[in-house]
C-alpha cells in the first residue's frame, strides 16, 4: 500500500514538473516572438497585461535568465527524482528507464508541445502568461541578475555587449519589411502597402526622381500677345504655368490661372490690355538633390505648391509640385481636367508595352514588379544603363528577370518598349530566339 502511494506521489511530482517546464519553455518562446508594436498598442489601449509584457521585454536578458533557471531547476529536479524512484524499484536498470522515459516526456510535453502552441499565437500566449511570468522573474530575479553579470563579464573580452539592441536594419527598413510580410500573408492590401512604402521612401528620393522633365513641361512664351496667353492658359489642364522669355530655360515667373481670370474679369473680359508678366508669381527654384521629405516640408512652410528644379549649374531640369510628392504616397491623383496618359499597356500574351519616359517606380507600382531604380529614373534610362549603349529598334535584352525589346526609337530616345516577365518557358524561348538569330547572321 505504501509503495502504491509512493508511485502516485512520484507521478504527481513528475507531472507538476513537466507542467512547470512547459510553462517556462512556452513563456520564453511567446515573449520572444510577441509583437512589440502590438503590445505597445494594447498598452496604450489600457490592457494591463500588455503593460506587464512590455515591462518584462525591457529587461529581456533578465527574463530569459529567469526562464532558463526555472526550466532547468524543474527539469533536472524531475529527472533526478524519477531516477531515484525507478532505481529503487528496478535497481540499476532503473537509470535507463528514467533516462528514456524522461527524455521522451520532456521533449514532447515540456519542449515541442508548449513551444509549438506559443509560436502559433505568441501575442495571446504572452498576454495569458504575463502575470505568472512577472512573478517568476521577480522570484528568481536576484539569481538571474547574478548570472547576467557573469555572462556580461565572460562576453566582454569578445566585444559582445549585452543590452545594446542595435538592429541590422534601420527603423524604416524594418517597417518596410514588416509591411511587405503582412502583404504577402494577406493582412495588408497592395494599395496600402504602396502607400506605406511611398511614405517611407520620401527621405530616400529626391525631387529629380519625381519631377516633370523640362521636355514635358508646359510653359508659355511671355512675349506672346496677351490674348494668346489667355487662350493657352484656358486650354491647359494645369493651374500654374511657367512663363519664359527668350529661351524656354529662361523662366521669368509662374502664372496662376486664378490670378489671370481675376485680372481678365477686372478688365471686363478684354485680354488685349493685360500685362501678364506683372500677374506672374515669383519663381521658386530648388536643387534637384533636395529630398522629397524636405521639399514636402518646404511646400507646407511656404504655402505654395509649385517649384522649378535646377541642377548644380543652375539650369532648369524640370518642375515639381506638391501633387507629385503626394502621388508618391497615395498613387496617381487624377481630377476631371487631368489628361490620363499612363504609358503602360498590358498585352494579351503577358507582355507590357511601355513608353520610354514612364518612371520605373510608376511601372513597379502598376505591375507589382521590383525593377531597380537606383541608377535610372525612367524605364528607357534603365535599358540604356544596363545595355551600356543606346540600342537600335528591334534590339532585345534580358536582365532583372525580364525581356526588354525596343519597339520604337526617335533619334537618340527610346520611345516604346515591350517588357516580358521571364518565366522558365520564357527563358527557353528567348535562348532559342537568340540561337536562331545567330544562325541567320552566320548565313
Amino acid at each position: 500500500m505504501e509503495t502504491h502511494i509512493d508511485l502516485w506521489f512520484a507521478a504527481s511530482i513528475v507531472a507538476i514538473s513537466l507542467l512547470l517546464s512547459a510553462f517556462f519553455a512556452g513563456a520564453e518562446t511567446a515573449f520572444t516572438a510577441a509583437s512589440r508594436a502590438r503590445m505597445h498598442a494594447l498598452e496604450q489601449a489600457g490592457d494591463p497585461r500588455a503593460a506587464i509584457v512590455n515591462r518584462i521585454l525591457a529587461i529581456r536578458e533578465r527574463f530569459i535568465g529567469a526562464m532558463l533557471i526555472g526550466y532547468n531547476i524543474v527539469a533536472i529536479g524531475a529527472s533526478a527524482f524519477t531516477t531515484s524512484v525507478l532505481t529503487a524499484l528496478f535497481g540499476k536498470s532503473g537509470v535507463i528507464y528514467a533516462t528514456v522515459g524522461m527524455s521522451v516526456l520532456v521533449i514532447v510535453f515540456a519542449e515541442v508541445l508548449p513551444k509549438t502552441l506559443a509560436i502559433s499565437k505568441p501575442d495571446k500566449a504572452a498576454l495569458l502568461t504575463a502575470r505568472p511570468v512577472a512573478f517568476a522573474v521577480a522570484l528568481m530575479g536576484p539569481l538571474a541578475i547574478a548570472i547576467e553579470h557573469v555572462v556580461r563579464v565572460m562576453l566582454k573580452p569578445f566585444g559582445v555587449t549585452i543590452g545594446e539592441h542595435q538592429s541590422i536594419l534601420t527603423a524604416a527598413e524594418e517597417l518596410r519589411g514588416q509591411v511587405a510580410l503582412m502583404h504577402r500573408e494577406g493582412g495588408v492590401a497592395k494599395a496600402e502597402r504602396d502607400m506605406l512604402g511611398g511614405l517611407l521612401d520620401l527621405s530616400d528620393l529626391s525631387v529629380s526622381d519625381v519631377m516633370v522633365h523640362r521636355t514635358k513641361m508646359r510653359a508659355i512664351d511671355a512675349d506672346q500677345p496677351s490674348e494668346d496667353i489667355v487662350r493657352a492658359v484656358l486650354a491647359s489642364p494645369y493651374t500654374r504655368m511657367p512663363l519664359w522669355r527668350g529661351t524656354p530655360e529662361n523662366i521669368v515667373g509662374v502664372l496662376h490661372a486664378k490670378d489671370l481670370l481675376r485680372a481678365l474679369d477686372a478688365a471686363g473680359g478684354d485680354a488685349s490690355g493685360l500685362k501678364v508678366e506683372a500677374l506672374a508669381l515669383e519663381t521658386w527654384f530648388v536643387p534637384g538633390t533636395t529630398s522629397l521629405r524636405a521639399q514636402l516640408k518646404a511646400f507646407l512652410t511656404k504655402k505654395t505648391h509649385f517649384a522649378l528644379v535646377v541642377d548644380e549649374y543652375g539650369e532648369v531640369m524640370g518642375l515639381v509640385t506638391l501633387e507629385d510628392i503626394l502621388e508618391e504616397i497615395v498613387g496617381d491623383i487624377a481630377d476631371e481636367h487631368d489628361v490620363t496618359v499612363s504609358g503602360v499597356r498590358p498585352q494579351g500574351d503577358g507582355s507590357v508595352n511601355v513608353d520610354g519616359g514612364v518612371p520605373i517606380r510608376d511601372l513597379n507600382r502598376a505591375m507589382d514588379w521590383d525593377l531597380p531604380d537606383e541608377e535610372a529614373t525612367t524605364i528607357a534610362g534603365l535599358v540604356i544603363h544596363e545595355a551600356r549603349t543606346i540600342p537600335d529598334q528591334g534590339t532585345a535584352f534580358n536582365f532583372h528577370g525580364f525581356r526588354f525589346q525596343v519597339l520604337r526609337k526617335a533619334k537618340n530616345r527610346i520611345t516604346t518598349l515591350r517588357i516580358t516577365p521571364l518565366t522558365a518557358a520564357g527563358l527557353q524561348a528567348a535562348a532559342h530566339e537568340q540561337r536562331h538569330q545567330g544562325r541567320d547572321q552566320g548565313h
